[in-house]
């Protein structure tokens, strides 16, 4: 290949089985809308820059919550515990539930925007939307981190080759 010329990208097929190599913390993601909390299961958050804190989501424009994080302009990133399969269930479809009836899984408070955050995340980063960025169906979505909390101790719920894992042992091969 010349300098000049550009590879062609690799198939979707491809894509999705080397990412699944990575074994990635599953996250519930949520806003408060005008018909109630809203949220879904994400495997894309991430921090962006500590100074000012701010992390992003990846939000696929099909999904449910996407309209309620754009209207409130808030969102919260909840780090889901090992012992949260139930609520990783809730809100990725798998239990038949859909908008607030998600929320029957867990105990949900507030921190600072009024986002719902799971009561035993390992984690949660409550956020005020500060740029949304466009790109094939998902809306990159940035956020200033407004209220955080970290549990200190638990295990995270992972997600590695297209299975959910309890804690950090090792997938059975």
């Amino acid at each position: 290949m010349s300098a000049t010329e550009t590879p062609a990208p690799i198939d979707v097929k491809t894509f999705w089985r080397t990412l699944g190599e990575r074994a990635t913390g599953m996250t519930v993601v949520t806003a408060s809308g005008d018909e109630g909390p809203a949220g879904f299961l994400g495997l894309s958050a991430a921090h962006v820059t500590a100074d000012p804190p701010t992390m992003l989501v990846s939000v696929d424009a099909k999904t449910s919550a996407l309209g309620p994080i754009l209207a409130s302009r808030h969102f919260a990133v909840n780090f889901l515990p090992a012992s949260a399969g139930h609520v990783a269930d809730a809100f990725s479809g798998k239990a038949g539930l859909s908008g607030a009836a998600r929320f029957v899984e867990g105990e949900w408070g507030t921190l600072a925007t009024g986002a719902p955050v799971l009561n035993d995340a390992l984690g949660v980063f409550d956020c005020v939307v500060d740029q949304v960025v466009e790109r094939g169906s998902i809306s990159i979505i940035i956020g200033t981190v407004m209220g955080a909390k970290a549990a200190g101790t638990g295990e995270p719920l992972l997600f590695f080759r297209g299975k959910t894992i309890a804690g950090l042992a090792a997938p059975a091969a």
